[in-house]
């Protein structure tokens, strides 16, 4: 069945204003239905049929069910709407799941079979990075090939650096609301940190970094808290931003920050509250990457140990990631020490598949 231009003319405006949508696919239809395989409908977050036509009320509740369940986890799936006898025949009840399938019940007469495919389409995650620092521009940078819309949030004079940002605010004044998972890094180092974390505390967000040290996040805290911002509000700012990779460069920093940031968002922390997120993060380990004061144009980093040498946790992360790095930022032919041949560069997708299957 050819989808209809009004499907894709809905979900091409839906993806312009970055609002999330569900495409229900009739995939396989057995006896008498209304719809049939190919008839397609775009599901709203409020359970509303935007466009398309999946059939009638035999169906429809279990695929908005199925709907409403991929708004909450991203995941798709697959329903199979079918009369009571047959359910009875596999062995299984309303709501089961088996093999990747979730089993729904046809209370129609026409006792017909529906397997209906639930594919969530949900706005790119949003990177607002705070500041112009060499961090911030390395971070909008890499963030974008890791399937991320970056903000560059930065003075007029200052937006030129950010060469291929998706959107540019003239200062550090955060948007409220909207519809995608945000992740928040101020990266000032030194010019605008207080109107930087200001902007971050006001904010909500899966993820909450400052790019400096512990010493100074704490000083700055501590004045903020001074002029009447709320000290939870404050707390929930990570410092330093980023994994412990022992990273010296600003695209190693930012290649940490973006570390932290996939680990947190492939860990399932969506729409989870700061709080769990930030219980999450202490996880990954006791010692963190900091940041010193930075002289202008220029980012120290030192290794801070929240253990005593013995009591550090061994993480598979150090070596592999740092090797990454390196190759991130170097002519891609260098790939090749960890493709194995200099013939075929690796792309940067699959260094971090394989940095992933070495900690397994």
């Amino acid at each position: 069945m050819r989808v209809p231009m009004k499907i894709d003319d809905t979900a091409g405006s839906l993806k312009r204003a970055h609002r999330p949508y569900v495409l229900a696919t009739v995939v396989r239809t057995v006896a008498a239905t209304a719809a049939k395989a190919g008839a397609k409908a775009i599901i709203l977050e409020d359970g509303s049929i935007a466009e398309g036509w999946i059939g009638g009320g035999c169906a429809r509740g279990a695929v908005l069910k199925a709907a409403k369940d991929a708004f909450a986890d991203g995941q798709p799936r697959l329903v199979s709407v079918q009369p009571e006898d047959l359910l009875s025949e596999l062995g299984v009840a309303p709501g089961d799941v088996r093999d990747g399938v979730r089993f729904a019940r046809n209370m129609c007469p026409s006792k017909g079979t529906m397997d209906v495919f639930i594919e969530p389409v949900l706005p790119l995650p949003e990177l607002y990075v705070l500041g112009a620092s060499p961090v911030a521009v390395a971070l909008a940078d890499i963030a974008r090939r890791f399937g991320f819309r970056t903000i560059a949030c930065a003075p007029a004079e200052d937006q030129a650096a950010f060469a291929e940002a998706d959107e540019r605010i003239e200062g550090m004044l955060l948007p409220t609301g909207g519809e995608s998972e945000r992740y928040i890094v101020v990266s000032t180092q030194g010019r605008g940190d207080e109107a930087g974390l200001t902007a971050a505390a006001s904010a909500t967000g899966a993820y909450v970094a400052f790019v400096g040290s512990r010493a100074k996040a704490a000083s700055l805290r501590e004045k903020l808290a001074a002029r009447g911002l709320p000290q939870e509000a404050l707390d929930r700012i990570k410092a330093p931003a980023g994994l412990d990779i022992g990273a010296v460069t600003p695209e190693e920093i930012a290649l940490s920050i973006i570390a932290e940031m996939i680990g947190i968002r492939r860990h399932g922390l969506r729409g989870r509250d700061a709080g769990n997120a930030a219980a999450d993060r202490a996880e990954v380990g006791d010692r963190k990457l900091e940041t010193s004061e930075p002289l202008p144009g220029e980012a120290v980093s030192t290794l801070q140990d929240a253990a005593p040498q013995a009591a550090r946790p061994k993480s598979c992360l150090m070596a592999p990631l740092a090797a990454v790095a390196a190759l991130l930022f170097q002519p891609s032919a260098s790939n090749s020490a960890l493709a194995g041949t200099a013939e075929r560069p690796v792309p940067d997708h699959e260094l971090l598949l394989r940095l992933h299957s070495c900690c397994m």
